[in-house]
């Protein structure tokens, strides 16, 4: 198998300095950033970088927590695994079977609202193949899920929070953007398939994770909320301010999420909530590359990770999977599937799987070359997949052929 050489991989530090450096005119805006490669199931190149809080001058340590947003997917989809590997669900459930949100639902088209002709099932939810919607203006069945989230964040600043179970059967009274399984499009769909944790292990979303994940993994800085004792070492979630060119701490939130991390939430978000560390998500990430099993402890069947980490889009729905980050990649399972290496416009290894974070953090995790990156960085929008372009190139052209 190739190994990679340190040597080539030191040229992250670089190139990781001067993307945290070039998101502001402002000398002093050195937003944190940390990189983890890890090879053969141990750490081969770790490095921190800029300030965690650059009001407060705290560096950026090996235990930063940071806001994870849609790294959370990969946590999600693997919770659900479980559950289809004690035979509490098949994949093929209608959805409705758990949210009664979901019977009878309608979709909204150019034509008005038509019924859906198939119930939404769980492998929909799974492959974001389901016609649920994320909150977006721009479009009449995005617009209804827009003004359902207002309320939501209403609601919650009067004192009247939603539970996970709650805005799961709110999702599915809004309507679908198309037919079950037409497309592919982004959406709640990991949010929904947390309540459907809930109503299958009568347990609060958080719960369960720490129950069948966290606790196992050691995963113990891993949460949907960052406890008053841990927030020193809570990294600063930065928005560039075009009209000063400064990185400003951000100060709104959005996809349900509330209390900028700092308080325990009612809705616990299976898309995008969870906070945790570099150290933390390793052991996720070393438990997929162990084929379902890290230190012994087993979390999921082998059988169940090679299942989980296939393209499962037809060549219809790839048509609708159509991001320029996202070229070369096939989906399924809430992450993307490394499909055409050459399509994706720069190094790789087909079977490479992973996702990000709408903040500019990533993973990726390749079991052909037994490798996994997890980079992290606390940017509203992110930096751009440039930036990940440059760093996934570094870190493939690292690997040299060995001698066993």
């Amino acid at each position: 198998m190739k190994k990679l050489n340190k040597k080539i991989l030191s040229r992250l530090d670089d190139v990781i300095m001067s993307t945290i450096e070039g998101t502001s005119s402002s000398p002093d805006c050195n937003i944190g950033a940390a990189i983890c490669v890890i090879q053969g199931g141990s750490e081969v190149y770790r490095n921190e970088y800029g300030e965690a809080d650059k009001e407060r001058h705290i560096p950026m340590s090996k235990n930063s927590i940071f806001r994870c947003y849609s790294m959370t997917k990969p946590i999600t989809s693997v919770a659900v695994m479980i559950l289809l590997e004690k035979g509490k669900i098949a994949l093929t459930d209608a959805v409705s079977t758990y949210i009664p949100g979901f019977k009878d639902q309608k979709v909204l088209t150019e034509d008005g609202y038509v019924p859906a002709y198939r119930e939404v099932t769980i492998q929909d939810l799974l492959n974001m193949t389901a016609g649920v919607n994320y909150p977006d203006a721009s479009f009449p069945a995005g617009k209804e899920m827009q003004d359902m989230i207002d309320k939501f964040y209403k609601d919650t600043e009067e004192g009247r929070p939603v539970s996970t179970y709650e805005l799961a059967n709110l999702i599915g009274k809004q309507p679908l953007r198309f037919q079950p399984g037409e497309n592919w499009n982004y959406s709640f769909c990991a949010d929904v398939l947390g309540a459907i944790i809930e109503a299958v292990s009568s347990k609060r979303y958080s719960d369960y994770l720490k129950d069948e994940i966290f606790n196992p993994l050691g995963m113990h800085d891993t949460d949907f909320y960052v406890p008053e004792s841990k927030q020193g070492r809570f990294m600063q979630n930065y928005e560039y301010m075009p009209e000063t060119q400064t990185m400003e701490p951000c100060q709104w939130q959005h996809l349900g999420l509330s209390y900028m991390h700092k308080k325990k939430p009612e809705f616990e978000s299976g898309g995008a909530g969870l906070v945790s560390t570099i150290d933390d998500y390793s052991q996720f990430v070393k438990m997929l590359l162990g084929k379902g099993t890290y230190n012994g402890i087993r979390i999921l069947g082998s059988s169940t990770v090679e299942f989980m980490t296939q393209n499962n889009l037809s060549e219809k729905q790839l048509r609708g999977y159509n991001w320029d980050a996202l070229k070369g990649y096939g989906y399924g399972n809430l992450m993307r599937v490394m499909i055409d290496v050459p399509a994706s416009g720069g190094l790789g290894a087909v079977g490479e799987y992973g996702w990000d974070g709408w903040l500019g953090s990533y993973v990726s995790i390749d079991p052909s070359n037994d490798l996994a990156i997890i980079y992290v960085i606390q940017k509203c929008g992110g930096n751009g997949y440039r930036d990940i372009q440059i760093i996934r190139n570094i870190v493939y052209s690292a690997l040299e052929e060995t001698r066993e």
